[in-house]
């Protein structure tokens, strides 16, 4: 009877899901967005084109990778836009205001967005504030910091030629005269590791059974607090390695911005699947979903859609992908 029953669930199972549920379908979303780009405008075809959206893919799909992680245990983490440009202001003033080397620099961003998932971490692990507020302070207080540190003055990075540039050779090099999106073959990388750490380590389950059930992970001997503060801490280094992200692709970075940047990375770990009451996710549909907002924040301009129809155009993809997600736990809730 039971082999019965698990033969007729396996025929039951729709195309799609065989296939990879959600991430199958945002990867359909992605392809059809490109086309439907391509076929309106002949300067979306372009190589340059191509160029702007890994340009906004890396430091998206870097903070989307880190989100992901408190969304899994149904938190959120706000602070990581203007954590963001925080970061990059710090490390770029230490490099061309007080001398540090470029590495030093680097580091600094990426210590200092530890250092501010931590504090996220322990406001909700441990101090039992909702994620949503806790971060929000942390937002205002990271958009603030930078532009006090800095002075209000935008931060340069060394350029591409100059003495401690060779940075900006992460993501982009230049072969006769050609710009090599090489940023890409590291997303890549990321994402394999990271889709290890989730489907394979201590930390991808503990982070998934927070979000499934807090309680009962408890219960169970886990140390709950600790791997609850874990996955702030890990959004806030990927925030930190997408201020450097940030940092070498665009000349400047101006204080005080960066709101907005969350919203992006929120939207494509949800269009990629990632349950925002926790308990599910994947890195790799994440990814896909951040090529989705970058197609759109680049596509749209191509024809004649200013930014506020990108917001608007945005907003209801998401709210679709909520929609899924929802319709989701309706459906698992009655089997």
């Amino acid at each position: 009877m039971a082999n019965n029953t698990t033969k007729t669930a396996g025929r039951n199972r729709s195309v799609i899901d065989r296939l990879g549920g959600q991430k199958f379908i945002v990867l359909l979303v992605v392809i059809a967005l490109f086309i439907f780009f391509c076929a309106l405008s002949p300067n979306f075809r372009k190589y340059t084109t191509f160029l702007s959206i890994l340009d906004y893919s890396y430091y998206i799909t870097l903070m989307a990778i880190g989100v992901a992680f408190p969304l899994m245990t149904a938190g959120v983490d706000l602070s990581i836009g203007t954590g963001l440009i925080c970061y990059s202001l710090v490390g770029g003033y230490l490099i061309t205001f007080q001398g540090w080397p470029t590495w030093a620099g680097i580091l600094a961003s990426i210590v200092f967005g530890m250092a501010i998932g931590v504090l996220n971490g322990c406001l909700v692990a441990l101090m039992d504030l909702p994620p949503f507020l806790a971060t929000l302070c942390t937002c205002m207080i990271t958009r603030g910091l930078g532009s006090i540190i800095v002075g209000r003055v935008g931060i340069s990075w060394p350029a591409a030629a100059a003495e401690g540039g060779w940075f900006r050779s992460i993501f982009k090099i230049q072969v006769n005269d050609m710009n090599i999106p090489i940023g890409f073959l590291w997303i890549i990388i990321i994402v394999i590791i990271m889709t290890f750490v989730l489907n394979h380590t201590k930390i991808g389950r503990y982070t998934l059974a927070i979000g499934s059930n807090k309680e009962a992970t408890r219960l169970s001997g886990v140390n709950v607090k600790f791997y609850h503060i874990l996955t702030y801490v890990i959004s806030g280094f990927f925030a930190g390695l997408a201020a450097i992200s940030y940092s070498a692709i665009f000349a400047t970075v101006q204080p005080g911005t960066g709101a907005g940047f969350e919203l992006e990375a929120i939207g494509g770990a949800i269009i990629g699947g990632v349950s925002m009451s926790g308990g599910a996710g994947s890195i790799t549909g994440t990814l896909a979903g951040v090529f989705v907002i970058c197609l759109l924040k680049t596509g749209l301009p191509f024809i004649g859609l200013t930014a506020n129809w990108q917001q608007i155009i945005t907003g209801a993809v998401l709210i679709i992908a909520v929609l899924i997600d929802i319709m989701k736990e309706k459906k698992a809730a009655a089997k």
